[in-house]
């Protein structure tokens, strides 16, 4: 077991993304100082956004070198493939993870970066629904990832494609989406007409996964849908298979940022007292 998080709170998304893109901006400096890569965890979806933003405005500031960056991807979508087993969506269509790394994380931070001082295409991972296995070992023999940027599901606690019910000992696989994960996808990509258009597998990263190899893991929650995430990651003292997003508990050096939308302005009913006593010193 271990304590309860204490929520950072903050004015906004925006301040939240500029405070973790900070950190991280200077975790790639230290790394290139050291000549070894910076491995940076990273979901898709709209949680993470300001932290993105923040980071490609940082590096144009700073004129960061990222040829050393690595972005590990957690997850991505995957339907039936002809000769049996799993193959990823076209990695073009608008609910692709891979697409979205590329023209939401790597293009701005590229652009934003001196020329010939960006990401390589190599640079960016992602489990293979054909060997999901072997991202455990590439993940280990990079060193592990040196920040996990983690968001959790608004209606079930998912994490990457972890649904309820995932059990602590978890690993990179392919799994079943839940359709309260589904249901929440149609928020993360407005391109799906209804949930019957949302693919109903994934290839994640697991549970275990992410506890394993993250040297530091932040848990970004921002806005008013995601109050029953910060009540239930505030409440707890390990893992809650039920709300998969409670294993940044048990993650080495862990962190939980949130807006104070989601934390409810410290007067919504259910919420923590953590997160009460948060706001309200962040107030005074």
């Amino acid at each position: 077991m271990s304590a309860p998080l204490s929520p950072r709170v903050f004015d906004s998304p925006g301040e939240l993304g500029d405070t973790l893109a900070q950190e991280i901006a200077d975790g790639i400096a230290e790394a290139g100082r050291d000549s070894r890569p910076y491995v940076l965890g990273c979901p898709g979806g709209r949680s993470p956004k300001p932290v993105y933003e923040a980071l490609a405005a940082l590096t144009a500031e700073r004129g960061l070198d990222l040829r050393h960056v690595v972005i590990a991807m957690m997850d991505e979508y995957v339907v039936p493939a002809p000769a049996g087993g799993y193959q990823d969506v076209p990695h073009s269509a608008h609910n692709s993870c891979h697409r979205f790394a590329a023209q939401e994380i790597v293009a701005p931070l590229n652009a934003a970066a001196r020329p010939g001082l960006g990401i390589p295409d190599r640079s960016v991972w992602f489990p293979d629904p054909a060997d999901p296995a072997a991202y455990e070992e590439r993940l280990a023999e990079a060193g592990g990832v040196d920040l996990f940027i983690l968001a959790s599901g608004a209606s079930d606690g998912h994490i990457a494609f972890n649904p309820p019910g995932s059990p602590e000992d978890s690993r990179s696989r392919i799994t079943v989406l839940a359709d309260t994960t589904r249901e929440d996808n149609l928020g993360t990509f407005p391109g799906f007409g209804s949930i019957d258009e949302v693919p109903r597998h994934g290839v994640t990263v697991g549970v275990r996964t992410i506890v394993a190899h993250s040297r530091r893991a932040v848990m970004v929650v921002h806005g008013r849908h995601k109050r029953e995430a910060v009540r239930r990651l505030t409440a707890g003292t390990g893992y809650d298979p039920s709300w998969p997003a409670t294993l940044v508990a048990l993650c080495e050096n862990p962190g939980l940022y949130v807006d104070r939308a989601a934390a409810g302005f410290g007067t919504a009913v259910g919420i923590g007292t953590a997160v009460a006593v948060a706001v309200e010193e962040d107030a005074v």
